[in-house]
């Protein structure tokens, strides 16, 4: 017994994250000099491969679409934690913060991770195949919620520019809530099946993980996540001076913030997809933007009565035209329920343009 106890925190899936966790606490709302910067970030990364690790675990002994929910919900709860800290920091800038970083993980999500699953899925067997159900409700249901809380913003008229009023921002908070209440129903209960891998893996056939086992890899799967968002927010400074330095829009501080938080989500996704599972990498990546919006909306809606400054959600022209783009794509992908490489090389294509628009608008 002692020498198993040994042998698990000398693991590198326990060493990581409670390192990760030790150099968050030193390193909190301090100003760190660059090296002890880099440092910190490579605490993050060892954090985000240590999630990852246990997330699978964790996704072995629940079983889909269980598994890829509890990564999804867990990487946003603490994702929305960081964003109201870093709004109540942030000032003038912070106006825009939310929008910013909600609007990078839908892109991120939906074509970067979906992509990238759907591109190394059909490299590896030839054509990546997945439940056109499933997947199509999913994208439906991040359409309505991208609409409702990013795109209405821009065209009402109660406040001037691009923000609700309080009532249109309740609204939009609850309506959130209840979509994505609805659709966890369905993807965890009553149509489940639409959300199950069409193939089944080898480890599909392993036997599942220990109770126990399991439960400690959920304990170290939200040390971990804690670590990276939190190792995320000790970073944002250098980031946000290097955006300023190099004289970029601050957009790019939350595209920089929604690449760090999903990381786990992508890694997850791609050795997902490796193994012929892709229902389970378009579970992750749609559930990771459907999270994003429909989490923290609610939250912010709430946080917005305490928090100082305007909340700016509505998008501009150039990002308007980038989302529709990326729901008619996404439509026109998970349609026929299986995907070439074109469709994840198209995918990519429109992540590589939102990037090079936000440093470059």
């Amino acid at each position: 017994m002692g020498a198993r106890i040994r042998s698990l925190l000398t693991d590198w899936t326990v060493l990581g994250p409670s390192v990760a966790v030790v150099a968050l606490l030193l390193s909190w709302n301090r100003a760190l000099p660059l090296l002890l910067v880099i440092v910190v970030a490579l605490c993050l990364a060892a954090a985000v491969l240590a999630a990852v690790h246990h997330a699978e675990v964790v996704a072995h002994r629940v079983g889909e679409p269980f598994g890829s929910l509890v990564l999804a919900v867990a990487v946003t709860v603490i994702e929305v934690a960081l964003i109201v800290t870093l709004m109540a920091d942030g000032g003038a800038k912070g106006a825009t913060l939310a929008r910013d970083t909600v609007f990078a993980a839908v892109m991120i999500t939906c074509n970067g991770i979906l992509g990238l699953s759907l591109l190394i899925g059909a490299l590896r067997h030839r054509v990546a195949v997945f439940n056109a159900e499933g997947a199509g409700a999913a994208l439906a249901t991040v359409a309505t919620l991208a609409t409702l809380s990013l795109v209405l913003p821009t065209f009402t008229t109660s406040r001037p520019g691009p923000e609700f009023s309080p009532a249109q921002l309740a609204f939009a908070g609850v309506a959130s809530l209840v979509l994505y209440g609805l659709f966890v129903a369905m993807q965890t209960y009553r149509h489940r099946d639409y959300f199950l891998p069409v193939k089944q893996g080898a480890d599909e056939h392993a036997d599942p993980p220990a109770p126990g086992a399991a439960w400690f890899s959920l304990v170290f799967l939200l040390i971990a996540l804690v670590a990276v968002v939190g190792d995320a927010k000790v970073v944002s400074p250098a980031i946000e001076k290097g955006v300023d330095d190099a004289g970029l829009p601050h957009a790019v501080v939350g595209v920089v913030i929604a690449l760090l938080v999903l990381l786990p989500e992508t890694l997850a996704a791609v050795r997902a997809a490796n193994r012929d599972r892709i229902q389970t990498s378009l579970n992750l990546a749609l559930g990771s933007a459907m999270a994003s919006i429909g989490l923290t909306i609610p939250v912010i809606a709430l946080a917005s009565i305490w928090l100082p400054g305007p909340l700016v959600l509505g998008l501009g022209s150039t990002h308007l035209v980038l989302l529709a783009l990326t729901v008619v794509t996404g439509v026109l992908t998970v349609v026929p329920g299986r995907a070439t490489p074109l469709q994840g090389g198209v995918h990519l294509a429109l992540l590589a343009s939102f990037i090079f628009l936000a440093v470059n608008p």
